[in-house]
C-alpha cells in the first residue's frame, strides 16, 4: 500500500501542473492546512533535480504569501477563524500566556517554526493576532522558509539517487518517520506552550 501511494506520489512531482500544486500546498500550510509541503517537494526535486533551485524558491515565495494570509487571519478574523484553528491545535486558551511572550520573543518564534516541523500556520496566525512587526514578521518568514526549502531541495540536488535508493528500500521507516516529525510538531505545541 505504501509503495502504491509513494508512486502515486511521484508520478504526480511529474505531472505538468505539479509546480502549481506545490505553490498551492506551501501557500494554505502557512495558514490553514496541516500538511507540510515536503511531501510534495521532495519527489519533486528527486524527479526533476535540474529545477531544486526554481523549486526551493516557488516553495519559499508560496509559503511567505501564504503566511501574510496567516497573519491577516490573526490580525482581522481571530475570531471568526484564528481562534478555531488555534483551538484545533489545542492553543487557543493559551493564548494569553503565548502573547506576553511572544510580545517580546516573536521574531525568534517565527523563525523557529519557520525551519521545523512545528505547525507554521499557528505562529502566522499568533503574529497576526498579537500585532508583532509586519517588518520582522516579513524578514523573519522569508529568511526562515527560504533556509528550509533550499536547504532540503539543495540536498536532494546533491545527494538526490542516495537518498531515493535509501526512501524506496525502507519505504515504511521513512513512512514512520514523517509521521513521528508531523506528530512531533503538534506536541511540541501541546506541552512547549
Amino acid at each position: 500500500m505504501l509503495r502504491a501511494l509513494y508512486d502515486w506520489v511521484f508520478s504526480l512531482a511529474r505531472h505538468k501542473r505539479a509546480s502549481w500544486a506545490l505553490a498551492g500546498i506551501s501557500f494554505v500550510e502557512s495558514s490553514v492546512f496541516p500538511i507540510p509541503p515536503d511531501v510534495l517537494l521532495i519527489p519533486m526535486v528527486l524527479a526533476e533535480k535540474r529545477k531544486w533551485l526554481f523549486y526551493a524558491a516557488l516553495c519559499t515565495l508560496a509559503s511567505v504569501i501564504g503566511a501574510f494570509l496567516g497573519y491577516f487571519i490573526g490580525a482581522v478574523l481571530y475570531d471568526v477563524i484564528g481562534k478555531p484553528i488555534l483551538d484545533f491545535y489545542q492553543m487557543g486558551d493559551k493564548f494569553d500566556d503565548i502573547a506576553r511572550w511572544y510580545n517580546e520573543w516573536g521574531g525568534w518564534g517565527v523563525l523557529f517554526a519557520a525551519m521545523t516541523p512545528f505547525p507554521y500556520k499557528v505562529i502566522t496566525i499568533f503574529s497576526g493576532a498579537t500585532g508583532l512587526n509586519f517588518l520582522i514578521f516579513t524578514i523573519v518568514s522569508i529568511v526562515g522558509r527560504g533556509t528550509r526549502f533550499f536547504i532540503v531541495s539543495g540536498l536532494l540536488y546533491l545527494f538526490g539517487e542516495p537518498v531515493r535508493d535509501f526512501i524506496e528500500k525502507r519505504l515504511g521507516l521513512m513512512f514512520i518517520l514523517a509521521v513521528v516529525l508531523l506528530l512531533g510538531g503538534f506536541l511540541a505545541i501541546k506541552y512547549v506552550f
